[in-house]
């Protein structure tokens, strides 16, 4: 961790000197200026966490230097150092934004602890502008890895934006293959974590004998097999986010150790007395309501409701609407890059079966068919309703016209109903068409609210 940066501001030579000297001393970067106009000059080059300013200086004065400094709105505090006729300016000057001001002659112990408290607000001031910066500009890149204009993914994507910066543990549910990781990356790379490492762990794929040794680590000579010493997850991912994926899939035993872990932020390897602190953000997966498998005795309830802080919960494919057609361009696209082959167009069929299938292996499954699309493999070229088989909705391209319309107008209203939660009135609004149409149409259509 690098040491704040400290400006001392002082039209005198001695002041400065014995202030540069104490300040490093103490475990400050300094710099130094003999007038608030060469600090300005300063400022872009050695950006500050605290400017300390005598008030009364020839040209400029510490209150004009203050002033200045906010109207830039520049991420650092500045504390003023007053002779005793200047309090009231300095009061003054502390509803004008100062952080503080020392009066003549000052404690040199109260003037370092002072810069300290302002060095941390500073820091605070400029994390929260980072993940600000991160979270706006990063609208675009939230949309690009997370695609989709149906409201549950807005609903999804407003999620990780509030929770990113929120330090606290999340669980994601969802079928297989809706992007449970995906959100978990996003979740960690909009972070102030960002930085640290992301480790994701497949809780099924870990045998129950060994899950310990690979949450928690082990020691050398811990068991028969521990020949050397081995880093848990847990301690790899400190600092950054780990992810337990499938984690109804871990044995109740294990659980009660990760409860114990994730409760006093400690781990201890196996075969070890020694507690290591930890420093993560603890996201769980499941693609099964851990409420109800709580509930059922299959997961331990007080472990379910330590990690349930915030819940983010992920729609199928199936209930998604147009999204399968904008992720299904996009994987086209990428796949196309890949096989180095110019991406096929869709055909008006080709959009019908994306918007008609009941997609049960989710966005992995319409990956797949993105790839198998853009290399045209199928012995009867390529089609997607070849490629996506018999699990499609009973819509052929062999279905009249009407069959055909009469689909496409149940997909369009059955979407516009789960978007706007069963509203009719929204979807009346929405689709633009009388209500009394819209019922006939859904008693026609056979769609149920």
């Amino acid at each position: 961790m690098t040491n704040p940066a400290v400006l001392i501001v002082d039209d005198e030579e001695m002041v400065r000197t014995a202030l540069e000297q104490w300040l490093r001393l103490s475990g400050f970067d300094t710099h130094v200026a003999s007038s608030a106009t060469d600090a300005l000059r300063m400022l872009d080059d050695i950006h500050p966490s605290v400017i300390l300013t005598d008030v009364r200086m020839p040209g400029l004065s510490g209150l004009d230097l203050l002033r200045t400094v906010r109207e830039r709105a520049l991420a650092a505090e500045v504390i003023l150092i007053t002779g005793h006729g200047d309090v009231p300016m300095a009061v003054e000057a502390m509803r004008a934004g100062a952080f503080d001001f020392l009066q003549k002659p000052y404690v040199p112990d109260q003037l370092v602890k002072t810069l300290r408290r302002a060095a941390e607000q500073t820091g605070l001031k400029r994390e929260v502008a980072e993940l600000r910066r991160r979270l706006d500009g990063g609208e675009t890149e939230l949309a690009t890895r997370l695609i989709g204009s149906s409201r549950v993914m807005e609903d999804v994507r407003h999620a990780i934006r509030e929770l990113a910066s929120i330090p606290t543990d999340v669980i994601i549910l969802g079928e297989t293959g809706t992007g449970k990781e995906v959100v978990a990356r996003c979740l960690h790379d909009f972070s102030a974590r960002a930085a640290g490492p992301f480790v994701a762990v497949n809780c099924a794929a870990i045998p129950a004998e060994l899950i310990e040794s690979e949450l928690f680590g082990h020691e050398a000579g811990a068991f028969t097999s521990a020949r050397d010493k081995r880093i848990g997850k847990f301690e790899f991912a400190n600092g950054g986010t780990l992810l337990l994926d499938e984690i109804e899939s871990m044995p109740l035993l294990a659980q009660a150790k990760v409860l114990r872990v994730i409760q006093e932020r400690m781990v201890e390897r196996v075969g070890s007395n020694r507690q290591i602190p930890l420093d993560v953000r603890i996201v769980a997966a499941s693609k099964v309501n851990l409420a109800a498998e709580s509930e059922a005795g299959r997961f331990r309830a007080d472990l379910y409701y330590r990690l349930n802080m915030a819940t983010i919960q992920l729609a199928p494919l199936r209930d998604r609407g147009e999204d399968s057609v904008l992720l299904f361009h996009h994987f086209l696209g990428l796949a196309a890059q890949r096989f180095n082959k110019p991406a096929p167009q869709l055909h008006p069929a080709d959009v019908n079966a994306l918007l008609v299938h009941t997609w049960p292996g989710n966005v992995r499954e319409l990956k797949a068919a993105a790839d198998r699309f853009a290399l045209g493999l199928d012995a009867t070229g390529r089609s997607l309703d070849t490629i996506l088989g018999p699990r499609s909705k009973p819509v052929s391209s062999s279905a009249s016209l009407a069959d055909r319309v009469a689909a496409y107008e149940r997909h369009v209203i059955e979407a516009e109903l789960a978007r706007h939660g069963d509203s009719i009135a929204a979807v009346v609004d929405a689709l633009q068409v009388p209500r009394r149409t819209l019922s006939e149409k859904m008693a026609r259509l056979g769609v149920r609210r």
